[in-house]
C-alpha cells in the first residue's frame, strides 16, 4: 500500500500480526523522535467523553529503571512507560456507574505499543507488578493508579512469526456470534 509520499506502508492487520511480546532487549536507547511518536500515539487515543484520564511516566534513566525493577521485571528494556489512570478524570457510565478507566488506559497503551512496532521497536505490556511499590517510588497521589507498564526497546533475538496467530488464536467461529450469543 502506498501513502501520499509514495512510500510503502504496511496495513493495520499486518502491523497487528507483526507485534509480539518482547522479553529481551538490546541496551541501545530509544531515539527521542521515536519516543515522541509513541507518546503522540497515546495522546491521540480515544477515551470516554474525551476525558483523557491518563498520565504517562516516561522512564529511561538508570535511576528510574532501578525504581521500576523493585516492582516489576522489564526484561532489560531501556525505556518503560508507566501508564496511569486518573480516578478524578474518568468517565462513568450513568446507567450502572461502570468506571471505564482500565478501558481508556488500555486503548492508550495499545496505540503506543502498535506505534512502537511500526517504528521497528519491540514492546511488552506488563501488568504483573507491585502497584504499591510503583506508587511509592514515583510519588503518585492517591487518585493516580498505575495500571500497566509498557517496556519498549530494540528486541534482542529473533522476532515471533506474524503467522503464529493461525496456530495460537482461536478461530473467529469460536469467538464471534451474530445477532445473539
Amino acid at each position: 500500500m502506498l501513502n501520499i509520499e509514495g512510500m510503502i506502508n504496511m496495513d493495520f492487520l499486518e502491523l497487528a500480526k507483526k507485534r509480539y511480546s518482547v522479553r529481551k532487549y538490546q541496551s541501545k536507547k530509544v531515539e527521542k523522535d521515536k519516543l515522541l511518536k509513541i507518546l503522540e500515539a497515546g495522546r491521540v487515543a480515544p477515551t470516554g467523553c474525551n476525558n483523557q484520564p491518563f498520565k504517562l511516566i516516561v522512564v529511561q534513566e538508570e535511576e528510574g529503571l532501578e525504581k521500576i525493577k523493585k516492582a516489576a521485571n522489564i526484561f532489560g528494556a531501556p525505556l518503560a512507560i508507566i501508564v496511569c489512570g486518573d480516578h478524578n478524570a474518568v468517565w462513568k457510565r450513568p446507567f450502572d456507574g461502570k468506571n471505564i478507566l482500565d478501558i481508556d488506559v488500555s486503548i492508550v497503551t495499545d496505540h503506543m505499543m502498535l506505534q512502537a512496532t511500526e517504528l521497528g521497536l519491540g514492546s511488552v505490556w506488563i501488568c504483573y507488578f507491585k502497584p504499591d511499590v510503583i506508587k511509592a517510588e514515583f510519588n503518585l497521589p492517591d487518585h493516580i493508579e498505575p495500571i500497566n507498564i509498557l517496556a519498549i526497546g530494540y528486541a534482542d533475538g529473533e522476532a515471533a512469526s506474524p503467522d503464529r496467530h493461525e496456530k495460537l488464536r482461536r478461530p473467529l467461529s469460536e469467538l464471534v456470534s451474530y445477532e445473539s450469543l
